[in-house]
């Protein structure tokens, strides 16, 4: 005879099975939006790649200057405006990259994302006869450099972030330039790769309201290949759409077994009661 516990057990095991599936199922259209957003970024990362590629300049539309867009400037360095921007890992080694803006022809600026370089500990720490310290000894020499420079590579929409936990508290600014820059660094126009300011994330905002420059609303992340010691594999990211789509899977796998163990179950408890009627 079925008592009143078990009925209440039964009605219990049959809510928790039917909030399991709706949960299931919710995961699983959140994995498929998630494959679709990411089959969304790689068509607009091959369309912009397939452009043809703009000659930077002020007088390009803001609606131009799209994300993955081969780019072209033509214009001197502004080594005395060079930044760090730390905490940029490449292939697990901690570094850094280098920010140069560069003053185009028309007097606007746009600021490149030079490369990576391996984080050092004062100054030069490795084997001086070794690649690195070739590389790093090139890199001293290019922060200084302020030559005319054609430089190509691809735009985007502002310098790749890192969380700051500052920014929760404070204004938006906080803690990206440091006090007294660029001040602190004027008249030296060949200044030292060890001496240069690092920051955790930076913004064109930022960076035109401290130097006075007319930035261009865009980042260019340089991809040629000067011999300047930087590497410049960028990070772009995630487009693997068929990994979202197997976990959608899953999810809709656990769903369907929720589903069975609930018909399973309400099939018992049904039969139950008619035998006992």
């Amino acid at each position: 005879m079925t008592t009143r516990h078990d009925r209440l057990m039964t009605w219990a095991a049959l809510l928790l099975l039917a909030v399991i599936c709706v949960v299931f199922v919710s995961l699983g259209r959140w994995q498929l939006r998630r494959a679709e957003e990411r089959k969304a970024i790689a068509a607009q990362i091959d369309s912009g790649r397939k452009g043809s590629p703009l000659f930077l300049s002020a007088t390009l539309a803001p609606s131009s200057l799209k994300a993955w867009l081969p780019a072209i400037a033509e214009g001197r360095w502004m080594p005395e405006l060079s930044l760090l921007i730390d905490n940029r890992n490449q292939e697990g080694r901690p570094g850094l990259w280098l920010a140069t803006p560069l003053m185009l022809k028309d007097g606007s600026a746009v600021l490149v994302l030079r490369g990576w370089l391996p984080r050092m500990i004062d100054g030069l720490t490795v084997d001086p006869a070794s690649e690195e310290a070739k590389n790093i000894a090139l890199i001293k020499q290019v922060v200084g450099g302020n030559e005319e420079q054609i430089v190509t590579g691809e735009l985007a929409e502002h310098v790749p972030r890192l969380f700051e936990i500052w920014r929760l508290s404070g204004p938006a600014g906080q803690g990206t330039l440091p006090k007294g820059w660029p001040q602190q660094q004027a008249g030296s126009h060949q200044p030292s790769l060890e001496s240069l300011p690092r920051v955790q994330n930076i913004e064109l905002i930022d960076l035109k309201t401290a130097t006075g420059l007319n930035f261009i609303s865009t980042v260019l992340l340089q991809t040629d290949t000067k011999a300047d010691g930087l590497s410049r594999s960028w990070p772009q990211p995630s487009i693997d759409s068929d990994k979202n789509q197997g976990y959608a899977l899953q999810w809709f796998g656990f769903a369907t077994i929720a589903l069975i163990a609930w018909v399973v179950i309400a099939f018992k408890a049904y039969y139950r009661t008619k035998r006992e009627d």
